[in-house]
């Protein structure tokens, strides 16, 4: 297969974004084998950065181009996103931006608007001032109206949040206790920790350390033997609230990629865990994950709301970690697609799913057991509503509290900080015995 430039891949791939509703976790890895290894952080790079401005460089566009390119030369409209994002965002000289740029009109079959591409951006270059004046006059969220008037109803500080996710998140590791103290990591990482973080904040769970920078796992000591792995701060709160004990049956349910099943077995090495997920190509990353940490857990491909169809009758769970599916509107920051992916009726539709598997899973969960209901969201529907309606339909649901380093609350909604964690949320239920 002949190999693209990083430009025209960066403008295909935001193509099948817009227009097509897929997400850049998916299309980043299948684009492997059709850019040369060192220009795939490029790719992502580009990528990512027009989806986390993307309203931005849509209005200068407009500012630019008399009539909309659409269909066919969609493509095109693409490109230009790709060469606007450089010349705003990126160390890439102006002149090299625009001629890459042009040249991969080539690749993508648009040769003939060539001279339009090379045109629009030199303009550009030649009145940026007065066009960034224009688009800049109001100031702008970068995020879809819907999702914007949501917060402006629910959270008072809705503007940082909105400002937070237009941000470039901070990289987490996990210290495995197993083989290291979190000090002892820290001396091995040296001068990758950040330590400008708010010691006040107390947000932080035992095992966790932030980078002062992104790096390859490639750079973490011990990493392919276990001793770190990679997961958001308040992520890693899921294995630390759940509490599993040694000889407990444990289910993590919507698995996937592993790290909170890697995390119950390292705090509690000889539990029995079952590893779910409805999707079976995410389970090679469990198994992957797993298999790193030189841990072992069953793995189950099957619909969380319909354990009848993958488990046994009998069988019932002493704790149950409910990473539920859901709008993923807390990791806009590392998934900025997002944004443009989620529409404002998918929240009903998720809502309505979570409540299904709650309920399903309810009742393959001891008396007395434990079910942890987590989500990366920060839409009060599929959380803290969530929760409240299935405890008062549910005779045997109790809240219990919470310890996050001594703030302890019945439910805990994070949000996403620029030197923390992402958002998300925690709700832990007991199963009263009758």
């Amino acid at each position: 297969m002949k190999k693209l430039s990083s430009r025209a891949l960066s403008a295909q791939i935001i193509l099948q974004v817009l227009d097509q509703g897929k997400s850049l976790s998916t299309l980043i890895p299948e684009a492997t084998n059709q850019v040369d290894t060192k220009d795939l952080p490029l790719v992502q790079e580009i990528t990512f950065g027009i989806c986390r401005v993307l309203p931005r460089l849509e209005m200068i566009i407009k500012q630019l181009v008399e009539k909309p390119l659409k269909g066919k030369t969609r493509i095109v409209h693409c490109l230009l996103l790709v060469g606007l994002y450089q010349l705003l965002y990126m160390r890439v000289p102006a002149h090299a931006a625009v001629d890459e740029v042009v040249n991969a009109t080539k690749a993508l079959k648009a040769e003939s608007f060539r001279a339009l591409t090379n045109g629009v951006l030199r303009r550009f270059l030649r009145e940026q001032e007065q066009i960034l004046a224009k688009v800049d006059k109001n100031w702008q969220t970068l995020h879809p109206e819907w999702f914007v008037n949501k917060l402006k109803k629910t959270y008072p500080n809705w503007r940082e949040i909105v400002e937070a996710n237009n941000q470039r998140p901070p990289m987490w590791i996990r210290v495995n206790p197993q083989h290291s103290t979190v000090e002892n990591y820290k001396t091995l990482v040296g001068d990758l920790v950040n330590y400008s973080q708010n010691p006040t904040a107390c947000t932080e769970p035992s095992c966790a350390i932030m980078l002062d920078k992104a790096v390859s796992v490639s750079q973490l000591p011990h990493f392919e033997q276990g001793w770190a792995t990679v997961q958001d701060a308040h992520a890693q709160w899921s294995a630390t609230l759940l509490d599993a004990q040694n000889g407990e049956l444990i289910l993590d349910a919507c698995a996937a990629p592993g790290g909170k099943t890697t995390h119950i077995l390292e705090l509690a090495p000889q539990a029995e865990v079952i590893a779910l997920d409805i999707e079976k190509g995410r389970l090679k990353r469990v198994s992957e994950n797993l298999q790193r940490l030189g841990q072992t857990a069953k793995i189950i491909c099957g619909d969380a709301s319909q354990p009848d169809q993958w488990l046994e009758k009998d069988v019932m769970f002493d704790r149950i970690l409910l990473d539920a599916p859901c709008s993923a509107t807390g990791v806009i920051r590392r998934h900025p697609d997002i944004k443009w992916l989620r529409q404002e009726q998918d929240i009903a539709e998720l809502a309505a799913l979570q409540a299904k598997i709650l309920k399903a899973l309810w009742a393959r969960l001891k008396p007395n057991g434990t079910l942890l209901y987590a989500t990366c969201s920060i839409l009060p529907e599929e959380n803290s509503q969530q929760v409240e309606q299935f405890v008062a339909n549910t005779a045997d649901a109790k809240l219990v509290e919470m310890d996050f380093n001594g703030e302890k609350v019945e439910m805990k909604q994070f949000f996403p900080q620029a030197n923390g964690g992402d958002g998300f949320f925690y709700a832990k239920l007991i199963k009263q015995a009758s």
